[in-house]
């Protein structure tokens, strides 16, 4: 609820097993890079939503 308005998404799925990709659109308060932006799903996929959130650089 707290992000209502505040983001948008959009998730498709790939014909490959057990991959999905999301395209991940939404508005910072501040500045970020790509790489402060990955630090921070990645984190969170190791943190608050690990088994929920997966973060990978592997081609797949």
């Amino acid at each position: 609820p707290e992000l209502n308005g505040k983001l948008t998404g959009m998730a498709f799925r790939v014909p490959t097993p057990n991959v999905s990709v999301v395209d991940l659109t939404c508005c910072l308060e501040r500045g970020a890079s790509y790489d402060d932006i990955k630090a921070a799903v990645k984190a969170a996929s190791e943190g608050s939503m690990k088994g929920i959130l997966g973060y990978t650089e592997d081609d797949v």
